[in-house]
């Protein structure tokens, strides 16, 4: 066994490694569970108890020489490898690419910023609504044609289970509802989110979009309080010579009702494709909220006035960088994405 025992240590002391392999070959070889130090200590158990002490202490002695010569190969290794790396540390760093925000986003952002500096909070809400979130709530009739399947997706109709018509909303203002039905006034806050209406799908129309709407409760709100918002917000986006228009309309959750034009900046109202000639593009709707869609949410329209307003987000970015289609969108066509700096 002693024999056995030097001849190891003469082989742990003259062994040499030159990388991580050799190193990893003399741990399995000596050191490991089933390397030939192990097998050693495992005959000693049998031994007589006269002989163990000997042995056993120049076993140990070549445990811990082959423990120690494996951590002074595996530093010499680590230091050669280190040293003979070849770098050039005066070559300039290679630039971290990173990707852009969509269009869509940065208009988003945008918007949130001119609105968040007047004081209006972020609001969210599902896009699977009810029928009286999306439609009652909000003052339309039972035949009113939105209702119908031209118009909107359903998703569950009623039945005897179900007791109302689910449908992927059609406009953000089912967020306004639920906020007037949770929160007391005053109430101020933007709603942006994505939207579906069964529409064929064109350059100018799709059957999903973002919308951003506005909705803002308290006493003595009045017309020209809206009037002032949506100019000091087409100020900030389209420059400080952009005036607003606002002519009559419809809507059945405001009375009265405006649809809200910008002079068109990319011909300066002289009349273009954009504007059709007009000298003004369309980015709005709005108007008063209509006193039933408060009395429908628990407020008082004796008390509280308040207004509201819807723009597409597809629109305003589409005269923001002067796009034409509507489908470049949601195509994820990367060489039309990279046109677009991540700053708002």
């Amino acid at each position: 066994m002693e024999e056995r025992i030097n001849s190891l240590l003469k082989e742990v002391n003259e062994y040499a490694a030159s990388d991580k392999q050799a190193v990893e070959n003399f741990r399995l070889k000596y050191i490991s569970k089933k390397g030939a130090i192990t097998e050693l200590f495992e005959e000693m158990k049998t031994m007589p108890v006269e002989i163990k002490k000997n042995v056993g202490k120049i076993l140990n002695q070549l445990k811990q020489t082959a423990e120690a010569k494996l951590v002074e190969m595996n530093q010499q290794v680590e230091t050669s490898s280190v040293s003979t790396v070849d770098i050039d540390l005066s070559l300039p760093p290679v630039p971290n690419k990173i990707g852009n925000l969509h269009p869509l986003s940065l208009t988003k952002l945008r918007i949130i910023e001119i609105f968040e500096r007047l004081g209006f909070n972020v609001a969210d809400g599902p896009e699977v609504e009810d029928d009286w979130h999306n439609f009652s709530a909000l003052n339309f009739p039972e035949n009113h044609p939105a209702r119908e399947m031209q118009d909107t997706f359903f998703v569950e109709k009623k039945s005897e289970t179900n007791k109302d018509e689910m449908l992927l909303r059609t406009h953000t203002s089912n967020v306004q509802i639920r906020m007037m039905q949770t929160q007391k006034p005053p109430m101020r806050a933007i709603m942006p989110g994505r939207v579906y209406r069964n529409e064929a799908i064109s350059a100018r129309a799709h059957c999903f979009f973002h919308q951003v709407e506005g909705l803002y409760v308290d006493k003595n709100v009045s017309f020209a309080d809206l009037k002032q918002t949506i100019l000091h917000f087409a100020k900030e986006m389209y420059g400080k010579d952009a005036t607003i228009r606002l002519r009559p309309s419809y809507f059945p959750f405001t009375e009265p009702s405006a649809e809200i034009d910008v002079s068109c900046f990319i011909c300066n109202s002289k009349g273009c494709n954009v504007c059709k000639y007009s000298g003004w593009v369309e980015i709005a709707g709005a108007g008063m909220v209509h006193p039933n869609v408060l009395r429908n949410c628990g407020i008082d329209p004796e008390e509280y006035t308040g207004f509201a307003f819807g723009m597409g987000i597809e629109r305003i970015t589409m005269l923001r960088y002067q796009i034409n289609d509507l489908r470049l969108f949601s195509e994820n066509d990367v060489r039309f994405l990279r046109q677009f700096q991540s700053t708002v």
